[in-house]
């Protein structure tokens, strides 16, 4: 351990600061978010500069979340060789790189976007590297649900992106994400309950029990689908969607069941590994039924 400690930082260390996995599906999210909004294709220079913007920014929050969390990082497997958690990268080095990402994300936004993205994305950088991560993730066991809402913007800030509005499609974009996180976050939860103990974190499955928390993983699974069919209900997707929502959906109801069941040791990463891919697919078949059914039908309309 004190070797790791005492090597120098690298720029994979930098990279794995702004936790490149999960800023990529929080891309995605809003690059789909972004054609959502048209029915056309979106401007090339919103598309760069807006994507750009929103990940710097996701990464500087992501490096304030390796930083606060130095000390809890160390007691647990799944994060004790992270490059601030070992001394890789020096707190203040942490500090500095985060407000470089931060300052260059918003600038992009302000200068080439709009302020309300801007606004709004600072909004979910402050959500989650200081409300979430500072406060309620140590304060609470439904930490997750509470600060879930920062994590579910990048679909509304690619949307404000293109439009310079809010609208009420967007904000049905958030609340999927938002009604996805708990089911998603607990059930790893569940598979890292004596890791997150050993820290004294108090997440749900440590201070109310496995069983407790595999009944609301299954609740929340099952709101969940039922907020992923309100874009058909509401004309924002076409049939093509409502087909891919309920067939993943069933994917995620299986495993929140067999995870309710209990007999599978491993069935709680499963679920966590299965609800990442379910977010990607949802939201792909979504942009595919956008310009394959909701648009043309639009068209046909009018």
């Amino acid at each position: 351990m004190m070797e790791i400690a005492q090597s120098k930082a690298t720029w994979r260390d930098y990279l794995e600061l702004t936790k490149p996995n999960v800023v990529a599906l929080m891309i995605l999210t809003a690059l789909i978010g972004m054609f959502l909004a048209v029915p056309g294709m979106v401007p090339l220079e919103v598309l760069v500069w807006g994507n750009l913007g929103i990940a710097l920014c996701a990464g500087s929050a992501a490096t304030v979340n390796h930083l606060v969390d130095r000390q809890v990082d160390k007691k647990m497997a799944r994060t004790f060789n992270r490059p601030v958690a070992t001394g890789r990268v020096d707190p203040a080095s942490a500090i500095i790189f985060a407000a470089v990402l931060g300052v260059s994300g918003m600038a992009i936004l302000v200068l080439f976007i709009n302020v309300l993205t801007a606004v709004l994305t600072l909004a979910s950088l402050v959500g989650y590297a200081v409300i979430y991560t500072l406060f309620l993730k140590r304060a609470t066991p439904q930490n997750i649900v509470i600060g879930g809402l920062a994590g579910a913007a990048p679909p509304l800030l690619g949307w404000t992106a293109v439009t310079g509005e809010i609208h009420g499609y967007a904000l049905l974009l958030v609340l999927i994400i938002f009604a996805w996180t708990p089911p998603h976050f607990w059930a790893l939860a569940v598979h890292r309950k004596d890791e997150y103990a050993k820290a004294e974190v108090p997440m749900l499955p440590v201070t109310h029990g496995d069983r407790y928390t595999r009944l609301h993983i299954l609740l929340y699974t099952i709101i969940m689908i039922v907020v992923t069919v309100l874009p058909f209900v509401t004309g924002m997707s076409g049939w093509l969607y409502l087909l891919g929502a309920l067939v993943l959906g069933a994917g995620f109801l299986y495993w929140a069941i067999v995870l309710m069941i209990g007999k599978n040791p491993e069935a709680g990463m499963e679920t966590f590994k299965y609800s990442i891919v379910y977010l990607m697919l949802l939201f792909i078949v979504m942009l595919v039924d956008h310009y394959l059914v909701t648009v043309p039908s639009f068209l046909k309309m009018g």
